[in-house]
């Protein structure tokens, strides 16, 4: 394992990189990110789960690097719509949306809809990567309901209308600080720490 203690988040995602930096601060490892790498291929996402997904990225970025690498998949399921979007929430509207036409796309199809029914999670899959091919996997879950209008400033893609009953706010409508206390990254790195530990070990 790279002894630099380096890791790369493999993210062009600025939402998703700020709030990696914050959650991953106290890891001990330098973090770094593909244009401060240097690393400009996109890895692209051909699995069939966020599993499958995070995997391929974090190996494919872990090798063009040489750097220790952490990708994610992660997504939005609605279970009125049959979990949709998941796995396909970033492309939800289709190609070069913006999160606000995401949103849109998303309450048009639960127009009519019955409160009771907006029930919904939001998913995350970390994986981690080694140069040499180790890899671990670490998953987290948020709990929470689909608003039916977009509430909040802060965040990014769905926040606005994922509601939190126990806090009664959105997902947007919280502090950088608490909803990485909460969130479906939070939870799966939590686990983050662990699985580095793992890998280094398999370098001693």
């Amino acid at each position: 394992m790279d002894k630099t203690l380096k890791l790369l988040l493999a993210s062009t995602n600025s939402g998703k990189i700020r709030e990696y930096r914050l959650l991953l601060a106290d890891l001990g490892y330098e973090i770094t990110t593909l244009a401060e790498c240097g690393v400009g291929k996109v890895a692209t996402e051909p699995g069939n789960s966020y599993e499958q997904n995070a995997r391929a990225k974090a190996a494919t970025y872990a090798k063009l690097s040489h750097l220790v690498t952490l990708a994610d998949d992660s997504g939005l399921e609605v279970d009125a719509l049959g979990g949709e979007p998941g796995i396909y929430s970033a492309r939800f509207a289709g190609k070069d949306t913006t999160d606000a036409d995401r949103v849109r796309a998303l309450l048009a199809r639960l127009d009519g809809i019955a409160w009771e029914r907006r029930t919904a999670r939001f998913k995350c899959v970390i994986a981690i990567a080694t140069v040499e091919g180790q890899l671990e996997l670490c998953p987290g879950e948020c709990q929470g309901m689909i608003a039916f209008e977009a509430r909040g400033e802060n965040g990014f893609g769905y926040d606005p209308i994922f509601y939190l009953p126990k806090m009664d706010r959105t997902m947007a409508e919280l502090t950088l600080e608490i909803k990485n206390k909460i969130s479906h990254r939070a939870q799966a790195s939590q686990k983050v720490w662990q699985a580095l530990q793992r890998l280094r070990s398999l370098d001693y």
